[in-house]
């Protein structure tokens, strides 16, 4: 059966593609939702962060809008297992508050676990490019089928981003009702996303307001 052709309901914040995978887990009026709970919507957003993943290893593309992808539901699996292990890392490395943005995995030893198995299972591997007219280039390539391949190119890029110069960038978006994380890319920046910022304004002004009242 060919999994639904709708679009992702994730937020795509132009944040690293595992932040981006992070934020699958998203809340709107008080209820958090899962975007990859089915292997339909797991497809969804890969297609929609897609054009990123190729940039990245071009591999990927034919697996990406084949109607059924090979081990899609292995896949779709495997992400949501590394999703949820991100998000428990990222709240350890956040020092994250929020209760509603607690992970299903709630023990850090296995979220590392999962992450590490993660990026062993199918790690990508260079390959030198040199066209008889042109320079020699370097293009990463995932093992078949894809996803597996996939899943260890996002589990790579998070080991980068919390070991590397980015992990005092990662944050948790403290804005009421926000479980999202985003990487800080400017010093003035404190919230996901404008809407965020707007929410978490207003929500100062009132709580101004209230106690002047008092």
């Amino acid at each position: 059966m060919t999994p639904t052709a709708e679009p992702t309901q994730a937020p795509l914040l132009g944040e690293p593609l595992s932040v981006e995978l992070m934020n699958t887990v998203w809340a709107d009026r008080g209820h958090v939702h899962d975007a990859l709970s089915t292997d339909g919507e797991a497809l969804a957003w890969l297609r929609a962060v897609g054009p990123r993943l190729t940039a990245i290893a071009p591999d990927v593309a034919t697996w990406l809008t084949t109607d059924r992808p090979v081990d899609l539901t292995t896949t779709a699996a495997d992400l949501r297992r590394l999703r949820d292990a991100l998000r428990r890392l990222a709240a350890d490395a956040t020092h994250d508050p929020r209760p509603a943005a607690a992970s299903a995995l709630r023990d850090r030893d296995a979220a590392r676990a999962v992450l590490n198995q993660a990026a062993a299972a199918a790690p990508p591997w260079p390959a030198l490019d040199w066209s008889p007219d042109g320079e020699p280039e370097s293009t990463l390539h995932v093992a078949h089928p894809a996803g597996a391949g996939i899943t260890a190119l996002l589990a790579t890029e998070f080991i980068d981003l919390l070991t590397g110069e980015q992990r005092s960038q990662l944050r948790a978006c403290l804005a009421p009702g926000c479980v999202l994380y985003f990487a800080k890319d400017h010093n003035r920046r404190e919230w996901c996303s404008p809407g965020c910022g707007n929410r978490a304004r207003a929500a100062r002004h009132y709580q101004r307001r209230k106690s002047a009242q008092a």
